[in-house]
């Protein structure tokens, strides 16, 4: 039997999510149509349109925001580090151990030469700027553990050579291949702390 061609498509779409295999879409599916009540999907509904239409990057580091410059760009009182990072969850994860008072530049990415991914598609030139114009002293490199991750890290170690910025590598306290979103606070104060001048 053939599902009807709306919730055939509602599957679908679900699929589009990533770790959301054929089953789970599937479950997801039935759940909204069974157990969810009409204003329930709407609310979500208008929920995934809002936040589509309001986000964006933020001007000056790259993170999600809904307005120009994002709040922690916008405080003064920061530290005149930054602490480079992926994407904007990183930076959520780093601000939950209330450890560290820098600054934060999101490369949304990571150089990825197997898939095509050079420093141009990523947020990458802003940083050179940020680092001269905001005169930071020391970057902490924060790209994960990965293949491209420390490929990403060397470049960027390169790339800041000429900067009166001393760069620092995130201490390990991270598992190789770990991901910074899924890594504890307690853990990620140790990688702080550990950081090392590369």
């Amino acid at each position: 039997m053939k599902y009807p061609f709306s919730l055939e498509k509602l599957i679908e779409d679900f699929e589009m999510f990533p770790g959301v295999g054929p089953k789970t879409a599937e479950r997801l599916a039935f759940f909204t149509i069974l157990n969810l009540e009409k204003e329930d999907v709407e609310r979500f509904s208008k929920s995934l349109l809002n936040a589509k239409n309001e986000l964006k990057y933020c001007s000056t580091c790259g993170s999600i925001t809904d307005v120009d410059i994002c709040d922690i760009c916008s405080d003064q009182e920061r530290e005149k580090k930054l602490i480079v990072v992926e994407n904007t969850k990183d930076v959520i994860t780093f601000e939950k151990t209330n450890q560290y008072k820098g600054r934060y530049h999101v490369l949304n990415g990571v150089i990825s030469p197997s898939s095509g991914i050079g420093p141009n598609q990523i947020n990458f030139d802003k940083l050179l700027e940020r680092v001269e114009q905001e005169a930071i002293t020391e970057v902490i490199i924060a790209t994960s553990s990965s293949i491209n991750g420390e490929i990403t890290a060397m470049y960027i170690n390169n790339k800041l050579k000429g900067t009166k910025a001393k760069v620092y590598r995130i201490g390990y306290g991270l598992p190789v291949g770990a991901d910074i979103e899924y890594t504890d606070e307690i853990t990620l104060i140790k990688a702080l702390e550990g950081k090392k001048e590369i």
